[in-house]
């Protein structure tokens, strides 16, 4: 009859650890899955609300202005970009087995180049475009707070990013804010 009982206790055990480890694995995709670009430019507005303190009527003007203005600058920095389908790939194979990209000729580096230019001539029109519209609901020091907190940002996304590419596999992944242990000396 004990050893019944023990059985019982030791399978409940088990299985309250087995449900304990799913609702685990259920929180850990949750929190892997990216927001959507909606979700990313309704948080973007709210921390710049929040770092302008504005009133709800000024928020309530700023809030579509600063949406379009964050569309119109994503489709800025897309421009240039390739989808990975487009991207030759034999030379790229072949040179990401030696560790080295693949040479471009003067030519590519020309139209790169040449990409560059309409692309930062295009963010700026649209940086202007919105300095315009942002006068009309913000002073002239919550803009440049604005473009300030936007830089801010900028910097650490690079930092974030730079990161995470410089991590290399098997080195154990840390959260942000910690640093590798090193070996204490003793």
């Amino acid at each position: 009859m004990k050893m019944k009982f023990i059985y019982v206790i030791w399978a409940a055990l088990l299985m309250g650890s087995q449900m304990s480890l799913s609702a685990q694995n259920k929180d850990n995709k949750e929190r892997k899955q990216r927001p959507t670009l909606e979700q990313m430019t309704q948080m973007q507005t709210n921390q710049m609300i929040r770092t302008l303190m504005l009133d709800d009527a000024t928020a309530a003007k700023f809030t579509p202005v600063y949406g379009e203005y964050l569309k119109e600058l994503r489709e800025c920095r897309m421009m240039n970009r390739k989808p990975r389908a487009e991207k030759p790939q034999g030379t790229e194979v072949a040179a990401k087995k030696e560790g080295q990209k693949p040479a471009m000729t003067d030519a590519e580096i020309a139209t790169m180049l040449k990409n560059q230019f309409a692309q930062s001539r295009k963010t700026l029109d649209v940086r202007e475009k919105y300095y315009n519209e942002f006068s009309k609901i913000l002073s002239q020091k919550q803009i440049m707070k604005m473009y300030q907190q936007e830089k801010s940002n900028a910097n650490k996304f690079r930092k974030e990013f730079d990161r995470r590419k410089g991590q290399q596999p098997g080195q154990g992944h840390h959260h942000q804010g910690q640093r590798p242990r090193t070996p204490r000396q003793g």
